[in-house]
């Protein structure tokens, strides 16, 4: 394996992340780690959660630190690898990111949207405990699932947005999504949903979306929750109500400043669990990628990672 002294590092790519141009960027992406690591060891993913086994059998053997190579839902592939039923298997390894996806929201929330950036800071020994999202879901296909989420699990309009970008070549980049956005936008009605807050009561809500935040971005830039920290010990909850495609016209700059909290039809909660459950069929996607729908329940798992910093 690599080393930068006594650590021992794992690179692990999507060459499929930003539409093919991970792959093709491959050479001047390995030279900025190189800089940071010196010589080290690579290997690319060949298919959807390659990356998890690949990384649970690193740590196994002693690799003190991953680094994940692509977008949001690549980290999230490796993350995955570090934890066994919410606990860390080895405590002391860290997860290295460099962001080379579509969207780059995990990226934006951590402070390092450049991958020159975030290769640099692969080297020295500093790490950051951060939090994780755990998330239980029903499946596509209507099954008990569970899969954890480093910057937002979100549903709503965001499900059905994450749900036409699946499978696509996101080529445009954030773009995408706001494109999506504005598709979805397009024939979406708010859903009725029943959603409780830290074991409070149960609220009857009709939302347009509901973003449950570890990070700040989500959907390709927009700062759906300006007041998250990744390593502070809880989740922001931002919802939207009778959000349509004018006011997602008319509020666009607002949505990636952040200001829209102050919009009338946001609401914003802070807990550590939340629920959802509904009658219809509202779709759920966790870290940019669909993965199913309600009913849904959400805990924290604070400083359940170690973050390379």
């Amino acid at each position: 394996m690599a080393s930068n002294g006594s650590l021992r590092a794992l690179v692990i790519v999507n060459p499929a992340s930003a539409a093919g141009a991970t792959r093709r960027r491959w050479g001047r992406i390995a030279r900025a780690i190189g800089r940071a690591l010196g010589p080290f060891e690579h290997v690319f993913t060949e298919a959807p959660h390659h990356a998890t086994t690949l990384t649970r059998r690193a740590i196994e053997a002693g690799v003190e630190m991953v680094v994940a190579v692509g977008g949001d839902g690549t980290v999230n592939e490796v993350a995955r690898g570090f934890l066994d039923g919410g606990r860390p298997v080895v405590p002391h390894a860290a997860l290295g990111v460099v962001p080379h996806g579509t969207g780059g929201d995990l990226a934006r929330s951590l402070g390092t949207p450049d991958f020159e950036e975030a290769c640099a800071r692969l080297c020295g020994h500093s790490t950051l405990p951060i939090d994780v999202g755990r998330a239980r879901f029903a499946d596509h296909d209507g099954q008990p699932a569970e899969r954890v989420f480093l910057n937002a699990a979100s549903f709503g309009c965001s499900g059905v947005v994450a749900r036409a970008l699946t499978g696509t070549p996101k080529r445009l980049g954030s773009l995408a999504f706001a494109l999506a956005t504005v598709q979805a936008l397009r024939s979406y009605r708010d859903q009725a949903v029943t959603i409780t807050i830290n074991g409070g009561p149960p609220e009857d809500l009709t939302i347009t979306n509901c973003a449950v935040c570890n990070g700040r971005y989500f959907g390709g830039g927009m700062q759906v929750a300006p007041s998250a920290r990744i390593d502070d010990g809880w989740l922001e909850v931002t919802t939207w109500t009778g959000f349509g495609l004018a006011d997602f016209v008319r509020h666009c700059r607002a949505l990636y400043d952040g200001t829209h909290v102050h919009l009338p039809g946001t609401r914003r909660d802070r807990t550590r669990t939340i629920t959802a459950t509904s009658p219809a069929e509202v779709l759920l996607e966790l870290d940019g990628e669909s993965v199913g729908r309600l009913p849904l329940s959400i805990d924290l798992l604070p400083g359940a990672l170690r973050l390379k910093v």
